[in-house]
């Protein structure tokens, strides 16, 4: 059995993390796969206020740092999940990839590699939830040929 768990360094993910290596020792698991999504879509609150068409070179090189500095934390993310599954001895490995943070987990999660996807709720709420959507209710809705446990 193969459980992909999917984190972006909250606190619902955290609890996400602490479920699937529940199961993990529970159950006669051969593979936990942690994944974190680089949203790559623009955030309009880090752009600078004056952003001109064509961009200078100074604003391509601040977009390029913005890029660059997600990265690392994502890598970062992943690597103190990774230490959870580490201390209890279970095999465990990450995935970073870039996209719609819910299309590509369902992508990777429903190929042919994992039994199930191990994902946090969020607790978002009201226009938030009206404008962002939540990534695991959209992992839920999408994710048609495989199971998903939602954690809380």
């Amino acid at each position: 059995m193969k459980i992909l768990v999917c984190t972006d360094g909250s606190e619902q993910s955290q609890k996400a993390l602490e479920k699937a290596s529940l199961i993990a020792e529970g159950c006669n698991v051969d593979e936990v796969a942690v994944i974190h999504v680089l949203d790559q879509r623009l955030d309009f609150t880090k752009v600078p206020k004056r952003f001109e068409y064509p961009p200078s070179e100074e604003e391509v090189e601040k977009l390029n740092n913005m890029q660059e500095k997600a990265k690392n934390e994502s890598e970062n993310i992943l690597e103190e999940a990774l230490k959870l599954f580490e201390e209890k001895g279970i095999k465990a490995r990450t995935i970073l990839k870039e996209g719609h943070p819910a299309e590509t987990i369902v992508e990777v999660g429903c190929g042919k590699e994992f039994d199930f996807i191990v994902i946090g709720s969020r607790g978002l709420g009201g226009l938030k939830k009206t404008f962002l959507g939540s990534v695991s209710n959209a992992v839920v809705q999408q994710a048609e040929k495989c199971s998903v446990i939602v954690v809380r």
